[in-house]
């Protein structure tokens, strides 16, 4: 399966905000969004951003959604698609659908710093979906899934870190956290107003509907 392997930095340069691509990196002044606020390629003087066009505005909302989950632009499209086939409001149906991923899942519940540090866990296999072993990052969680850490697992130095930090740390209202076990639970579908995102979901809409 394709992905992408280049620097993560350079996607939040390339869109001019901080989509949190690197975890807890993001919020110290090691940001390259901080640290050099111009797109990837500009070399020498700082110059300024170019002014985009309505199109151009659409298509950076959708980049940064897809840079944000870690997709590809086909694997984002079909998550369109399933959104516009769903009732209801097609932008809250995709941030809904995107948020229900298994790896963002297990990124919500802080067991992992960023997104594509919770793929990784998931495949390599070190979650259980309702007691069964998944190393699906896309797989769609509901309500009532459980998700817990392999017996294996629980023996890495990552999870005994991961015990002394995760008390800091708190989970959004769709989900239920037990630090003790460090197991979560999900409580219900998420709703749009459980979501934070960096992007505007109706102009996404509107790229996709030209």
């Amino acid at each position: 399966m394709g992905r992408y392997t280049k620097a993560n930095c350079r996607l939040c340069r390339r869109v001019g905000d901080k989509l949190m691509l690197k975890g807890d990196r993001c919020s110290t002044s090691k940001c390259a969004v901080e640290r050099r606020d111009v797109p990837p390629g500009y070399t020498g003087i700082r110059k300024r951003r170019a002014k985009k066009s309505d199109r151009g505005l659409q298509l950076q909302e959708k980049q940064k959604a897809r840079y944000s989950y870690g997709l590809l632009e086909r694997q984002f499209r079909k998550f369109f698609a399933e959104a516009e086939r769903l009732p209801g409001i097609t932008g809250e149906n995709l941030l809904i659908l995107l948020e229900r991923r298994l790896d963002n899942a297990v990124y919500r519940l802080g067991f992992a710093s960023s997104r594509s540090q919770a793929r990784q866990l998931v495949c390599h296999g070190h979650f259980l979906l309702n007691g069964r072993k998944t190393d699906i990052p896309s797989c769609l969680v509901k309500p009532g899934d459980a998700i817990a850490w392999r017996e294996t697992s629980t023996k890495s130095e990552y999870y005994k870190l991961l015990v002394q930090e995760i008390e800091g740390r708190n989970v959004p209202g769709w989900l239920a956290l037990d630090k003790e076990k460090l197991a979560g639970r999900i409580v219900n579908l998420p709703t749009a107003e459980d979501i934070e995102v960096k992007f505007d979901e109706k102009a996404i809409v509107e790229y996709y509907s030209r």
